[in-house]
């Protein structure tokens, strides 16, 4: 047990110190290794074994995915197209910027990348229709969570990888959860919109019009289908659709739209090649983290011990949503995936819950965690788009953030939600 301490304490006082989870994953797992006898080569082979998995090559791809449809021109044609289905509708700039993050989402599987495109573009045109700067703010930073949960997501692939459920069947199952938070945050905005008469009536089209916009948005419109389509169609694996993905968006930003240029490309490599080694960093050091405690037998010691106090299904999952909540407020989505799946997933299958949902139900808890002070990743990320600062983004995404929380929180215990179309495909 001594050495169970020591792992946690190192890990603890990094983390409060200001070490870079990833880092502190891995001096942490590193001590406790060379504690346990472990060779430094050991150490290495444990940590390339980590990300030794063909599916993680998803996660810079779909990365480069999101940052060429920012920067081709793919997600302002979304965002054309949502002010078309949305213009009528009071406050309809907002309903079109939550409605542009699920198109979105459905592209790039990436939080932050959801509220730097859509927020970039949307922001100054709600700021120029008369809305508060915290609200549009606030709401834009929340609605951003829609990218880990509407697939491709970058959280499901670690989350899949990690506990051996199918990649493919949480996609599936992501989705109802994903229309359903992005319902969720429409009518919250429709009835603050109408307390606070943000947004007449919105922007009329004429026929010519709407057909104009339709018709350039088709190849940005097109990814999904493909993507999605290829995956349940069995034409290829999710790993492959995120190369797929990348290939589309090559070729619709430089020869359909030709909005790209040669620098932006350029620029698009390195942001994604920097953000997937830190995940696959984190990731690395988090598996040698958690094979530690896997060979000291604290694995099977919380499993027994957990389920021998929570007995129910119910109160296992209440549990679960409260540990992953404050995790979420000091750590990354994905390095709390990793660190706390492989110990939780399975006491909730020695209680019968249903894999895919508990997978699922953790990703939306988890995401919670991208809008919690202090990792706030999409709030930092307003923060940057909007210049806003910390407190007012906080204020005004409160009751999003609020109906997130509860909309999480009661679809937990509905596990058929996530299991209908995986057993309605296959």
């Amino acid at each position: 047990m001594s050495l169970i301490f020591i792992l946690l304490g190192t890990f603890f006082l990094l983390a409060f110190l200001g070490v870079p989870i990833a880092i502190s994953l891995g001096v942490a797992s590193g001590i406790g290794m060379l504690t346990a006898g472990v060779s430094v080569s050991g150490i290495a082979q444990r940590m390339f074994a980590g990300v030794d998995s063909f599916s993680y090559l998803a996660i810079p791809m779909f990365m480069l995915a999101g940052k060429l449809m920012e920067y081709g021109g793919i997600s302002a044609r979304i965002v054309q197209v949502a002010k078309i289905l949305c213009a009528k509708v009071r406050g309809g700039l907002a309903i079109t910027s939550i409605v542009a993050c699920s198109f979105f989402a459905a592209l790039s599987g990436s939080a932050p990348a959801t509220v730097s495109a859509i927020g970039g573009i949307m922001y100054p045109e709600m700021l120029k229709d008369g809305y508060d700067e915290e609200f549009a703010g606030g709401m834009i930073s929340v609605a951003g969570n829609l990218g880990p949960l509407i697939p491709p997501s970058i959280l499901m692939v670690t989350i899949g990888v990690c506990t051996g459920v199918s990649i493919s069947d949480m996609f599936l199952g992501g989705i109802v959860i994903g229309i359903l938070l992005a319902v969720v945050f429409c009518s919250t905005a429709y009835v603050i919109c109408r307390r606070r008469n943000y947004g007449g009536s919105g922007q009329t089209y004429s026929s010519k019009e709407k057909w104009r916009i339709f018709w350039s948005a088709m190849p940005a419109l097109g990814m999904p289908i493909i993507i999605l389509g290829g995956i349940y169609g069995g034409y290829f694996t999710p790993t492959e659709a995120s190369v797929v993905a990348v290939v589309y968006g090559i070729i619709v930003s430089f020869c359909i739209y030709r909005e790209i240029t040669v620098k932006q490309f350029i620029r698009s490599l390195v942001d994604s090649a920097v953000a997937g080694s830190v995940i696959l960093l984190m990731i690395s050091t988090s598996m040698s983290f958690s094979w530690i405690f896997a060979r000291q037998g604290l694995s099977r010691l919380i499993v027994s011990g957990v389920s021998s106090v929570f007995t129910t299904s119910v109160s296992f999952m209440i549990l679960s949503f409260v540990i992953f909540l404050i995790f979420g407020t000091f750590m990354d989505a994905n390095a709390n995936a990793l660190l706390l799946l492989p110990l939780m997933f399975p006491v909730a299958q020695s209680l019968g819950i249903n894999a895919i949902h508990y997978c699922i139900f953790a990703t939306g808890a988890l995401i919670i965690g991208s809008s919690s002070p202090p990792v706030a990743v999409n709030i930092f990320t307003a923060v940057s788009v909007t210049g806003l600062p910390m407190s007012r983004i906080i204020k005004g995404m409160l009751p999003f953030f609020i109906m997130m929380i509860l909309t999480v929180f009661v679809y937990s215990f509905f596990p058929s939600l996530s299991t209908f179309l995986p057993n309605l495909v296959g």
